[in-house]
């Protein structure tokens, strides 16, 4: 088993319709307004932005996310991931009772040297750390949707 190799699913139960939460999730820029864990995103053309990110471990994460699809029809945006993590991430947006859910799927390699050394005794911590940086992320989204 590679110890590095992370697989993640999400899912996302949000007060808001399919549309409103597609047009949310497609402005990555405005992620770190909502999203507390992402503490930065820069754009770096119209399909590749810089993201940083740090939960509750005392780390951070430098990754460049490029767009590969952006389907609002089929309420997709997906993303090839380089750096502390090479890989990819898709959202899916479709609608659930009155509202919507936005199903978030990861698979990665850590690239970061810190956490490829620790990859073994730390994989529990890392993917609860994950988890409470989804969990954060729904809850910001959620909230984000109410407001706006």
């Amino acid at each position: 088993m590679d110890w590095t190799h992370h697989r993640f699913r999400s899912l996302w139960p949000l007060p808001a319709p399919p549309a409103a939460v597609y047009t949310a999730l497609e402005r990555v820029e405005d992620y770190p307004r909502w999203w507390p864990q992402v503490r930065e995103v820069t754009r770096l053309d119209e399909h590749t932005g810089a993201i940083l990110i740090r939960s509750l471990l005392p780390y951070d994460m430098a990754f460049t996310a490029r767009e590969v699809r952006r389907d609002p029809a089929a309420g997709v945006l997906e993303a090839t991931l380089t750096g502390d993590v090479d890989g990819w991430s898709r959202w899916t947006v479709t609608a659930h009772g009155t509202g919507s859910l936005a199903r978030y799927e990861q698979e990665v390699d850590v690239r970061k040297p810190l956490l490829r050394r620790l990859a073994v005794p730390g994989r529990p911590l890392f993917r609860a750390n994950h988890r409470l940086m989804m969990r954060a992320g729904r809850r910001g989204l959620a909230a984000h949707l109410r407001a706006v």
